[in-house]
């Protein structure tokens, strides 16, 4: 027994750990997510095992709690060093004469036993060599230790009810609140459940009135009226909620990340797979907790905005929307609101991250494509007019959002109006495929190939995320240079960063993806208010106090609508509609998502300027006359500059006249292929088929023979396949295109 005696006592004291240690290696069950100075913007539950809050400072824990706890568990707590041997003898003396009695066991010795696994209590009690042990421990520790660490510690480990463990996940879960303010009831009914944790309310009622009564130092007339019913409700209540905040889609993101990154490898400083966010540390920030790059009030402002503008929109039948604001030069996320919150009924959906149809966000990507590939100059002029072309799916016929056509206007004016026609002109130069392959090396990982989407991707038909999106308007800000976005602080160094702002030195790395002298051509039609005067005005909300260039976009049926741009040094992404993709009541772009989108502009402008970017090398700027729009100063591409770009000198004429513009008279419908069906229970007469071409002095010719004269025709069809010519007086054509005329029971020659 000597001998044992002897090894539990070596035992314990190798084993005795320090303060430092065992407050070092505490983990909260909860995972903190901070912004970039240590706010709180999410607490997230990553561990089901057990509750366990941050680990408390004895300053913060309510001095009643204290007090409770020390009456009830340990009366002689500053008195003794680790034992109490008079309630030892106590103790001893009535478990001789059979006696109840408090127990002896100290609170340093409860603490020593939560330190050890070898010396926790079992099912039947703790062992005689336990207690020795346990005994010894107690009396290590408080040579090292000092009595505030002692009761620190054990508040932070001792169990209290069911898994909660430690006063901060007890006080959070059943009152609601911190440990610093819990009054005199709430503290014996914590002190009583140290005790019995698992006791029914009442005697965990009766309990704490015991040492309710010795905390107000009152003897037992002391009224406890009501604390059986005060007790039963606070072990029913769980407040403790798993993720309460204002940031919960970017928490999910990061710790997701990292889990990834902790099972790929044990290194702190590599980026996560698939977002290019890094782990950061500071030795200031709270256990269990991981800061990101946000800004607190940045995030409030963004989500208070975007529910505000939702629920203005309710009756419009939209509850959905994201924002997502990056820093230019970092690629950092300053703020992330994933969700409408409480006005949806998909408020796990992450808006960020989830893939819509962009509409017409991805037409700037297109005409700096152009532009590049000096396909176009920004004074070129395009054709607003309805059109038809021929598919392999059939026929695709663009129409602009007003379904008004502009006539000839210029690659500015398309672009900053947002006029469709052209932007599809626009796509038949580049192609889809050169397209997709441009839209790829900008971030945007499509599903299908160019092909598949055909020239409805000059329109957004193709699916992206607004985290995409956003970082891609962010390479246009960045001159054409691609760079990953980032939601975790790296290292310590950005802290100092003052509010919504970044270091300025921690620049992502970034590649060219873009010809810098078209991205900003591309920007600077963004920028002009009089370029999307003829479809927004001149004073909509997209014009700004401070330089910014910004898109809006709107999806088919209204399910999607879109505002993303960029000042100097941010980027701000706004999707609004609906998770389920039900469509929105007459809700557009500048009606949706652009009153946000200038509001969190506004918001991050408040006190900093915003200048327009220098314009890089290899760009030209001179005067220019366009037909139909006011004289200007335009930016070329150097090398593809010219001063005119006008119609014909006649009067009449509606054909521009320079190298960009001009085209020979053409069929503009139907398209070349056209197959048309005959329906035997509509009478022929009412079957005619509308013929439309460009050009003056025009006659049309079928199978060979003049039918018709002008730019527009009708013609009485009949079975068979058809040649149809257009030519002029001098019988020289100018376009063609085959038709096939189908009816029923009518059997052609093949």
């Amino acid at each position: 027994m000597l001998a044992l005696v002897l090894t539990t006592i070596h035992a314990a004291a190798v084993a005795a750990p320090s303060f430092n240690e065992v407050q070092a290696s505490y983990q909260p069950s909860d995972t903190l997510i901070l912004d970039r100075h240590g706010e709180v913007l999410q607490r997230v539950r990553t561990d089901n095992t057990v509750r366990r809050g941050q680990w408390m400072a004895l300053q913060d824990v309510s001095p009643a709690l204290r007090t409770a706890l020390v009456l009830s568990e340990d009366k002689r707590f500053y008195e003794h060093s680790g034992v109490d041997w008079r309630a030892v003898s106590a103790a001893a003396w009535g478990n001789l004469w059979n006696s109840k009695t408090r127990g002896a066991s100290t609170i340093t010795m409860q603490l020593a036993g939560l330190l050890d696994e070898d010396l926790k209590r079992g099912a039947g009690g703790r062992s005689v060599v336990q207690k020795i042990g346990q005994t010894v421990s107690a009396q290590l520790l408080e040579t090292t230790w000092r009595k505030d660490q002692v009761l620190e510690a054990y508040l932070n480990l001792v169990p209290f009810r069911g898994e909660l463990v430690g006063i901060d996940a007890l006080s959070q879960t059943l009152f609601g609140k911190a440990a610093q303010g819990l009054d005199n009831r709430e503290a014996a009914v914590a002190a009583a459940l140290v005790r019995a944790p698992n006791a029914r309310p009442q005697q965990v009622a009766q309990r704490a009135c015991s040492v309710l009564q010795a905390l107000q130092g009152v003897g037992p007339a002391s009224d406890c009226e009501g604390l059986d019913l005060f007790a039963q409700a606070a072990l029913q209540r769980r407040d403790y909620a798993a993720s309460v905040g204002f940031a919960p889609h970017l928490a999910q993101r990061v710790l997701a990340a990292q889990r990834e990154q902790m099972q790929a490898t044990t290194k702190t400083d590599k980026n996560f797979a698939g977002m290019g966010v890094g782990v950061g540390s500071a030795s200031n920030i709270p256990r269990g907790s991981l800061r990101t790059t946000l800004s607190a009030p940045l995030q409030r402002f963004a989500s208070q905005t975007l529910q505000q503008q939702l629920r203005e929109l309710q009756a419009r039948h939209v509850e959905d929307g994201a924002v997502l604001v990056l820093d230019n030069a970092s690629g950092e996320v300053l703020a992330w609101v994933g969700s409408s919150g409480e006005l949806s009924r998909a408020a796990e959906v992450d808006g960020v991250t989830a893939l819509r149809q962009p509409g017409s966000t991805l037409k700037p990507f297109l005409y700096a494509q152009a532009i590049a590939e000096r396909r176009l100059t920004a004074a070129s002029l395009l054709d607003d007019a309805g059109t038809q072309i021929q598919t392999s799916g059939g026929l695709y016929i663009p129409q602009n959002y007003d379904h008004h056509f502009k006539g000839w206007v210029s690659a500015r004016t398309a672009l900053g109006a947002s006029l469709n026609v052209p932007a599809v002109r626009t796509l038949v130069m580049v192609s889809p495929d050169a397209f997709h392959k441009q839209l790829t090396a900008l971030g945007f990982p499509l599903k299908e190939t160019g092909d598949y989407y055909g020239y409805s991707l000059a329109l957004g038909s193709a699916e992206v995320s607004l985290l995409q999106l956003t970082n891609a308007y962010r390479t246009l800000a960045n001159g054409g240079r691609f760079g990953a976005t980032r939601a975790v602080s790296p290292t310590a160094t950005t802290l100092a960063a003052s509010a919504g702002a970044t270091n300025r030195a921690t620049t992502a790395q970034t590649r060219p993806v873009l010809d810098a002298r078209a991205a900003f051509i591309v920007g600077d039609i963004l920028s002009d208010s009089n370029a999307r005067a003829r479809t927004f005005g001149t004073d909509s909300l997209l014009a700004t106090r401070f330089w910014t260039a910004v898109k809006t976009g709107t999806t088919k049926d209204m399910r999607d609508n879109w505002a993303v741009g960029y000042s100097e040094r941010y980027t701000v992404g706004v999707w609004v509609g609906n998770a389920s993709g039900a469509p929105m009541w007459d809700v557009s772009g500048t009606t949706g998502a652009a009153p946000v989108w200038a509001a969190v502009m506004n918001y991050l402008h408040k006190s900093q300027p915003s200048h327009p970017p220098k314009p890089p090398a290899g760009v030209v700027q001179m005067a220019v006359d366009v037909a139909g729009e006011a004289p200007r100063k335009e930016w070329f591409v150097e090398g593809t500059q010219q001063s005119l770009f006008g119609l014909g000198t006649n009067p009449d004429s509606t054909r521009p006249t320079t190298a960009s513009a001009t085209r020979a008279a053409r069929i503009t419908a139907p398209a070349n292929g056209t197959i048309i069906a005959l329906d035997p229970d509509i009478p022929p007469a009412h079957q005619r088929l509308s013929f439309a071409a460009d050009g003056r002095d025009l006659r049309w010719q079928m199978d060979g023979k003049i039918f018709a004269q002008g730019a527009s025709a009708q013609w009485l069809p009949w079975p068979g396949r058809h040649v149809v010519k257009l030519v002029n007086a001098r019988g020289e054509t100018l376009d063609e295109i085959r038709l096939e005329v189908r009816g029923a029971g009518v059997i052609g020659k093949r």
